[in-house]
């Protein structure tokens, strides 16, 4: 099969060697989005709630230049620097995935690039 790689100038640019996206048959795999600014680079301010706001605001504008949406998304895994940040990340999230949401795993680790709170990766189908 075929690899595409997608890319979106309303996310984030890539700060290492990877894509934001690869699409490869039906299938959309997203890169882990971390809650930067697409037009500075920077961490947005706000705590975890807003960070876990832009990274899927993030996600979204990739998953668009694949031709897919978040309501297609199959499969996320959040990567949490604080697991006391759970509830928080959460209620954002839920906003993004009102029904029938993906399945998803949740992970504490011990540090995120550019010190960041949360990274979101996706799985999507394409329509």
């Amino acid at each position: 099969m075929e690899r595409q790689v997608i890319h979106s100038d309303h996310a984030p640019k890539a700060i290492g060697p990877y894509s934001q996206a690869i699409r490869v048959g039906d299938f959309v795999f997203c890169s882990g989005q971390l809650g930067l600014d697409p037009n500075t680079g920077n961490l947005v301010s706000g705590g975890v709630e807003a960070e876990t706001r832009r990274a899927l605001e993030n996600l979204a504008a990739v998953l668009q230049a694949a031709g897919t949406s978040l309501e297609r998304v199959v499969k996320t895994t959040v990567f949490l620097l604080d697991m006391n940040d759970f509830a928080r990340m959460n209620a954002v999230y839920a906003e993004f995935f009102p029904a029938n949401p993906p399945a998803r795993s949740t992970i504490q680790v011990a540090r995120l690039p550019r010190d960041g709170r949360v990274e979101i990766e996706a799985i999507a189908v394409l329509p």
